[in-house]
């Protein structure tokens, strides 16, 4: 039998390294060669046996690219021990010993190839050329994007390829052959794609892989990882390769556009998240840094794939994750001072970091339990343009998000919504980064959320990583910039036409008929032009004295809510288990006033105002777009939650014990029982223990959706026409939108204490205002939300709390029978000098009870 040498099994793999790579000489005129234009690819065992053909024939032999110099060589010293059986060569224990030591061609990693390092290094107590391994392998994105790759089986045609050509050549040529493409599969898994971007197998090979799905074997780099990372040596390895690594990342996907040539390039960023100490203090300063800014310039299309593959991960990894990215975050913002002259937005590092933090973001969404199917129809009308629209064309000011609010690109290219996830793996909370909000410049970040420049960052372009008080001072901003807009239009289209100056959205009402009044002036704003609704609002109370600085609208609101909400006006039904409110079904209330009821709600948000108002969670849902199901029965009707819940879990059975059909009976205001048929003749359909689902879904469909649509639609159609422009569904999950229009139920007045401002004499040890603490914080529940009530205007806090509520106490000369007062507008509580802590406790306590009117002081 015909035998090969050295040589010549050298010159064999070469040309074979031609067939499969190509030399990388993008203007190469071999024919054989895989970088010629027009070259043919083929499989591995195809190329194999067209190698022994050239071979014989003398054929051209190509210089190989740089990076692949001296891969033939490797690949003969790494097999020769293994592949005795296609050579015949027999290499001593001294030439194998000496070759494994060395190691210098070792340019990817398998988990075999790091456990056989890791063995000799620990026989001879010297890790130095594992180090070296990991220092030369970890810091080339080439060498990292080939490593660790699952194992690929030959696919039947492969197979046959290989049987069925050169059936007549020597058995010793097919034998060299068949093993060369074997241990080429073995030993190279991506030798069809290794030079990055370069050819088209890289690509098929990826097209083969679910959108979740990645080449490299993820379960062997922990397992890697996790033998590895107990050495400090070797970890000292992991993050000075890092060092090396990022800077070529980052030029490759800035420049080279390497991800749309080769997908795989992705397996480097799999890799390095698997290394559980990236959130280690040394990493902290360089490596992580740049290697997040690596990772931000990957495209949409790279992060939704690895958003799409990390939802497959535990809660426990996307924590570590989130972790990793906040220590960097809160690690940058912490050593550094940031200022109005300084902005967190001019950091690199940080933005960095979130930008890969919305990655794990959206992961975690995917990876929650998603419902994304029950969605609210878009209104069928749309809502009309102001009329003014031609002359804002004209000056420059035409509106913003006609076609609707801003959506993440990478929301969109996964085709999910953070409202659709109804539990993420982690929570939402867990995303917000405090020391980062404290020292946001929110005025500017607003600035650059709106012009979407490219050199600025905006952090409201990642919502997730801001909290409600953050986020609710943009929405503070954004409203008040549009109804300056709308001021300085109105006073130029006065000009222009002649017409009245009317630059703020006025309402003059009678405390007697404040819903007459209120709701009539506002269909007639509706009807004629929706953009005044965008205007500030100004509330006069006729036959008072009181000037709007926002205390008056304070008061006008919640006169309002009272109003609407109370049960004997039939609109909404109230429920005295649960204390919320629901729309009424049988209500006698045209579609108008449901709609006028939106605008309201919008209003509030939209001056800043709080609403004393209690609709359960799936309200707050439905407005964001999403319908009511049966889990949102829980809060919204506990007792049928709880029934459905049990006919669910039923273990006998349904059709015989319970005797239920598919119609069901509802009450209207009187009392009168209503059929409604959730199926076409429901009373002829029982339900048994295989439609039970089906019926649970249709009945708690009809309570939340159907019975309500008419009112539903109307009383969203009037807050859309408020919120419409308003990045106000971009920004705010729905307990969000709650927290914005109800403000916070928890009443901390220490926290009040903390933040309170003394003027005109008084301050924090002044004896007048020791003594008002005590009285104060002796008072009940109910005494307390009336001191809320008559110095701020509302009964509930702000977002974020009590603390958030900037309260002036203020001297009103010295002690006398007259009662305190207060401007609401600016929080202000304005206190005579009491002789006693009994009188100050009198004369607050009747300020606070029988308060109601405004007057001129």
């Amino acid at each position: 039998m015909n035998t090969f040498d050295r040589s010549q099994l050298t010159t064999y793999y070469v040309l074979l390294l031609n067939l499969t790579e190509g030399c990388g000489n993008e203007s190469c005129s071999n024919s054989w060669c895989a970088s010629s234009v027009g070259f043919n690819r083929m499989d591995n065992n195809a190329a194999a046996v067209k190698a022994l053909e050239l071979y014989k024939v003398n054929a051209k032999l190509c210089d190989p690219h740089p990076s692949k110099k001296g891969t033939a060589s490797a690949y003969l010293e790494s097999n020769a021990h293994s592949n005795s059986a296609c050579s015949n060569r027999k290499l001593n224990h001294k030439d194998v010993n000496s070759v494994r030591d060395n190691f210098k061609d070792v340019n990817y990693l398998t988990e075999e190839k790091v456990y056989e390092i890791l063995e000799i290094c620990g026989e001879k107590e010297d890790y130095s050329p594992l180090i070296r391994v990991i220092g030369r392998v970890f810091s080339s994105a080439e060498g990292l994007v080939q490593s660790f790759r699952k194992s690929k089986p030959h696919t039947k045609e492969e197979l046959k390829s290989l049987q069925g050509k050169d059936e007549d050549k020597d058995e010793d040529e097919k034998e060299a052959a068949a093993c060369s493409a074997t241990a080429m599969e073995e030993d190279s898994p991506t030798s069809s794609s290794s030079r990055l971007g370069e050819g088209s197998s890289g690509e098929n090979d990826v097209q083969k892989l679910a959108p979740d799905e990645v080449s490299v074997d993820i379960e062997a780099v922990r397992r890697v990882y996790e033998r590895l990372l107990s050495n400090e040596k070797i970890e000292a390895a992991f993050l000075n390769a890092l060092v090396y690594l990022s800077p070529n990342v980052e030029c490759d996907l800035t420049y080279h556009n390497v991800y749309s040539r080769d997908p795989n390039y992705l397996n480097l960023f799999v890799i390095v998240m698997e290394n559980s100490n990236l959130h280690s203090p040394e990493y902290l300063e360089i490596a992580l840094p740049q290697f997040c800014k690596a990772m931000s310039k990957l495209p949409l299309a790279a992060q939704a794939k690895l958003a799409r593959l990390w939802a497959h991960y535990s809660a426990e990894q996307i924590r570590r994750m989130v972790e990793t990215f906040q220590q960097l975050i809160t690690y940058k913002v912490i050593s550094n001072e940031f200022n109005s002259r300084n902005l967190v937005n001019d950091d690199d590092a940080v933005v960095a970091a979130t930008k890969c933090l919305k990655i794990i973001y959206y992961a975690n969404v995917l990876g929650g339990d998603l419902d994304v199917e029950h969605n609210e129809e878009e209104d069928e009308e749309p809502i009309p343009e102001s009329s003014e629209l031609t002359l804002q064309e004209l000056l420059g000011e035409e509106r913003r998000n006609k076609k609707g609010p801003r959506v993440d690109p990478l929301e969109t290219e996964l085709g999910i919504r953070t409202n659709d996830c109804r539990r993420p793996l982690v929570p939402f909370e867990e995303f917000v980064n405090e020391p980062l909000n404290e020292v946001l410049e929110m005025d500017k970040d607003y600035t650059f959320f709106k012009v979407e420049t490219e050199n600025k960052f905006s952090f409201m372009t990642c919502p997730f990583i801001l909290n409600a008080v953050t986020k609710n001072l943009g929405l503070y901003y954004d409203n008040r910039i549009r109804m300056y807009s709308e001021r300085r239009i109105t006073v130029l289209y006065s000009l222009v036409q002649g017409q009245q100056l009317n630059p703020y959205l006025r309402l003059k009402v009678r405390r007697d008929h404040i819903i007459d009044d209120a709701l009539v002036r506002l269909e007639m704003i509706a009807m004629e032009n929706p953009a005044d609704l965008k205007k500030q609002l100004y509330v006069e109370f006729e036959g008072e004295q009181g000037v709007d600085e926002g205390g008056v609208s304070k008061e006008f609101f919640q006169l309002v809510v009272e109003e609407i909400f109370n049960p004997d006006i039939g609109m909404f039904t109230y429920d005295e288990g649960t204390k919320l409110f629901w729309f009424n079904p049988s209500s006698f209330e045209n579609e108008g006033q449901y709609t006028l009821i939106g605008i309201v709600l919008g209003l509030a948000i939209y001056n800043n105002c709080i609403l004393d108002v209690h609709f359960p969670m799936v309200v707050y849902r439905k407005l964001m777009g999403k319908k009511g199901t049966f889990r949102d029965l829980a809060d919204a009707n506990p007792v049928l939650y709880q029934s459905l819940k049990e006919l669910l879990e039923y273990e006998g059975n349904v059709e015989d014990d319970m005797m239920i059909t598919f119609q069901i009976s509802q009450t209207d205001l009187f009392g009168n029982p209503l059929m409604y048929d959730l199926r076409e003749n429901g009373d002829k359909i029982p339900v048994t223990n295989e439609n039970r689902k089906e019926f649970v879904a249709q009945y708690a469909d009809y309570m939340l959706n159907k019975s309500v649509e008419k009112q539903f639609k109307a009383f969203r159609r009037g807050f859309h026409m408020v919120t419409n422009e308003s990045p106000l569904k971009y920004l705010f999950r729905p307990e969000e939108i709650e927290l914005l229009i109800c403000g916070s139920r928890n009443l901390d007045f220490l926290a009040l204490e903390e933040t309170t401002e003394y003027d005109g004499g008084y301050n924090r040890d002044s004896r007048i205002i020791k003594e008002f603490w005590e009285t104060l914080h002796s008072f009940g529940e109910e005494q307390k939300r009336l001191f809320l009530q008559f110095t701020t205007g509302t009964d509930r806090a702000p977002v974020g709390g009590l603390g958030k509520l900037k309260m002036i106490i203020a001297k009103n000369g010295p002690d006398t029978d007259r009662l305190p007062t207060s401007h609401t507008c600016f929080n202000v509580l304005l206190l005579p000098e009491y002789s006693s802590k009994e009188k100050l406790r009198e004369r607050l306590l009747k300020a606070i009870t029988y308060a109601k009117g405004f007057g001129m002081l």
